[in-house]
């Protein structure tokens, strides 16, 4: 349940390091020793990071900075239309989502900075959450952008392999970057577009590796398809914002200190 504490900005658009973003701040009446830690989140293929407004919210409310970030090619810069350069590009719509997920994660390591400079959140304490697309993108920045302690990948993949063209640097190949990241993974059962093979196996990696279910959590969704259901998406983000609450501490006891009367 979203704590009962109100957020006195709401979501609003910003362009920080060149790149189009939409933040959502925690309450500036509470009392935090420092800036709050960073929650980026990452929308699905053809979404942008309005459609997440609510979550957004309910992260700012948990204590964190919440950006939402506009994909290449999503969003505020969406150019030229997403199906149209599927059809011609080898490989289709896979090859496409992939490509535009790199080339944002290839922008959060400034972005991540630009949030500090300003302020405006911890750089050494960022926790990610992706949804599809997302959740490619999520796995796919471990290793590759400072600060990231935890990450909740949902309804993703960390197998960056397309029919015929293997990726040497698909993050299921390198378990042991997950090493001092917190990495939740939730999946659906019977996810036809994104299967959840590779979650599984990875996370099965992980284990035999010595990580334990508080550093490597592995969810699946039974009998759930990729487009979940209310109580399924509920669950979802239930879990997302207690793994970042756990392992990122927006607040130094835990839970946010009670909001003062007006």
């Amino acid at each position: 349940m979203p704590h009962p504490h109100p957020v006195s900005v709401p979501p609003t658009r910003h362009v920080l390091a060149g790149v189009p973003v939409l933040l959502a701040r925690p309450a500036s009446a509470l009392d935090r020793p420092g800036p709050p830690p960073i929650a980026l989140w990452s929308h699905g293929y053809r979404a942008q990071a309005a459609d997440n407004a609510a979550e957004l919210t309910a992260l700012a409310a948990d204590g964190f900075i919440a950006v939402g970030v506009d994909a290449v090619g999503h969003g505020a810069r969406r150019g030229e239309d997403l199906s149209a350069r599927a059809a011609r590009t080898p490989g289709g719509a896979l090859a496409v989502m992939l490509a535009l997920a790199d080339a944002t994660v290839a922008e959060l390591p400034a972005l991540v900075a630009a949030l500090g400079a300003d302020g405006l959140g911890d750089p050494g304490r960022v926790g990610i959450v992706g949804v599809s697309m997302g959740g490619f993108l999520a796995y796919r920045a471990v290793g590759r952008v400072p600060g990231v302690r935890a990450v909740a990948a949902v309804l993703g993949s960390p197998d960056w392999d397309r029919p015929g063209a293997p990726d040497p640097e698909s993050p299921h190949r390198h378990p042991a970057r997950f090493h001092d990241v917190a990495l939740l993974s939730v999946t659906a059962e019977r996810d036809a577009n994104v299967p959840p093979d590779a979650a599984r196996r990875l996370h099965a990696a992980l284990t035999a590796a010595g990580a334990g279910p508080e550093r490597a959590r592995y969810v699946e969704l039974p009998g759930a398809e990729h487009l979940v259901g209310a109580r399924d998406w509920d669950r979802a983000m239930a879990e997302a914002r207690r793994w970042l609450r756990v392992h990122l501490r927006p607040w130094p006891n835990g839970e946010p200190p009670a909001e003062p009367a007006p």
